[in-house]
């Protein structure tokens, strides 16, 4: 496996100092700054590679035609998502990778065909919300596919839904209910299951739809 980083940063670095180390076939880092790609390879060898990443030519030259994966994880989102876009559209890359620094452009790379984003501000903020007792909605995760997230809701006694059944809510298009937690009861749902107060619902759902959904579920 090739892996191309880009962005000789705190994060491209270490990554590109785990993969080696634990072996990985073949990865190359990318770095504009001439000093950091000196101590670089004094450090780890010659898989640093000065230059632009965000240019067609220093991906050329760097075999992104050949790469299985592309990481984007400059400082600035704007590169990172010029960096996926020109591996994805001139190079074939099969899977490009950004890094987020701005959450609310997350939507915006995945929609211009981005295959992975990873915003640190989500992933704390997910965790952050994990750890408040009166936080009925979370975010757990995105899927590989980019359109989906797995949540996580508890329901409140005085929610619309309370003591009604699958079959009878008006979820929205693309949500899929996948367990309710009833204490430490695991129920498998079905059409004819009721939601009762308390039930924690782990759901699949399109991200366009969560915050539908999280106002389906909220309390009157």
């Amino acid at each position: 496996m090739y892996i191309l980083i880009i962005g000789g940063g705190k994060v491209g670095y270490y990554l590109a100092k785990t993969l080696v180390n634990e072996g990985v076939n073949e990865v190359l880092l990318i770095e504009r700054d001439p000093q950091k790609v000196a101590t670089y390879t004094e450090r780890f060898g010659a898989v640093v590679m000065q230059g632009n990443g965000d240019e067609a030519r220093t991906l050329a030259k760097a075999g992104a035609g050949r790469a299985d994966v592309v990481v984007a994880v400059t400082g600035h989102d704007e590169d990172n998502l010029v960096i996926c876009q020109v591996a994805k559209k001139k190079f074939n890359v099969p899977r490009t990778i950004a890094r987020v620094n701005n959450p609310k452009n997350e939507e915006l790379f995945r929609r211009l065909g981005i295959d992975t984003t990873v915003s640190s501000t989500n992933v704390i903020l997910s965790l952050i919300e994990q750890l408040i007792p009166q936080r009925h909605f979370v975010h757990l995760m995105m899927l590989r596919h980019a359109d989906l997230a797995i949540v996580e809701a508890t329901i409140p006694a005085d929610s619309p839904v309370t003591g009604s059944t699958l079959a009878d809510i008006p979820f929205p298009p693309g949500v899929v209910i996948s367990a309710i937690l009833r204490g430490p009861e695991l129920i498998l749902p079905t059409g004819a299951s009721q939601l009762l107060e308390g039930d924690e619902i782990v759901a699949v759902t399109k991200r366009a739809q969560e915050t539908a959904l999280r106002d389906l579920l909220a309390a009157n």
